[in-house]
């Protein structure tokens, strides 16, 4: 097993991807017996896929990009980039292009460099990935992992083989978007709600849960937000031997203001320092006045 590095350690949260799907139809069949069956099957992959769920999304859109500081304690420890960067089709899907970039910068890079990147296919409608890909590039230790979710026919396909996943299994960046579009306005401090992370070769419960409110302020400004705790057994996005604490901007947009993690020396934080691209206004973000 590889040691994992602390920065390793605070950039997971899950981890999955997409899978590509065909419809076979012959324009030129011989055989009509053929054909038909063809046609029954084309039919009923039409039927699935208009029978996939439809999440409403007052979050985020194409063209969002937030920039954040990261920092180890005192030390100004690198730069993390979350954006929606383009609308590509996957299985007949149309799916935003979504990327997390994790770098060092300045004298920590120096000590130890990170080239970390993430991408995931986001089901436009029903918010869930098809295709995932991961690079980690942290001092010495190197790893690359890709996985398609052929969510037709409940199948993760790895290079590893393929295994079963229900359905709207999610992976490392989709259920940290997809977070963001759950009404946690008539939750109690305490309450959770209960996603599924597939990694590696298994899908595993993932609750996240709600700690209540706080203001905070960061380099982007002051911000009234809403707290909640991923729950995370293994694998993925801001995974840490400790607590992880998210702070989401209080209004429809749910913009990840910061994240905090302790590890087993002190404390990593992901703080918003710029943020464009946003699909609406961010109500949470007090005024200059306030």
């Amino acid at each position: 097993m590889h040691r994992r590095s602390r920065l390793e350690k605070f950039v997971r949260f899950l981890c999955i991807g997409s899978c590509f799907l065909s419809l076979a139809s012959s324009i030129f069949a011989q055989d009509s017996s053929k054909a038909s069956a063809e046609r029954d099957t084309a039919d009923e992959n039409s039927r699935r896929v208009r029978n996939f769920r439809v999440v409403e999304n007052r979050a985020f859109t194409l063209g969002e990009r937030l920039l954040f500081e990261v920092r180890y304690g005192f030390i100004h420890a690198g730069e993390a980039i979350m954006a929606v960067g383009s609308i590509d089709t996957v299985s007949g899907r149309a799916c935003y292009r979504v990327t997390f970039d994790l770098n060092s910068t300045g004298a920590f890079s120096v000590i130890y460099r990170v080239r970390d990147h993430y991408e995931s296919y986001l089901d436009i409608v029903g918010l869930f990935p098809w295709r995932f890909e991961q690079r980690i590039q942290e001092g010495g230790y190197r790893r690359q992992f890709s996985a398609k979710l052929d969510h037709y026919r409940g199948k993760a396909v790895t290079a590893d083989g393929e295994f079963d996943i229900p359905p709207y299994v999610h992976d490392v960046v989709s259920a940290f978007y997809f977070s963001r579009t759950i009404d946690f306005s008539r939750k109690r401090p305490g309450e959770k709600v209960r996603l599924e992370n597939f990694y590696k070769d298994q899908t595993y419960p993932l609750d996240v849960k709600y700690l209540g409110k706080e203001t905070i302020t960061v380099e982007a400004g002051t911000f009234d937000c809403i707290i909640v705790e991923p729950l995370v057994r293994e694998g993925g996005l801001f995974k840490s031997e400790g607590r992880i604490i998210i702070w989401f901007s209080d209004d429809d947009r749910k913009i990840p203001v910061r994240v905090s993690t302790k590890v087993l020396i002190g404390s990593i934080k992901a703080e918003l320092k710029e943020y464009s691209g946003i699909l609406g206004p961010i109500r949470a973000r007090r005024s200059i006045s306030n």
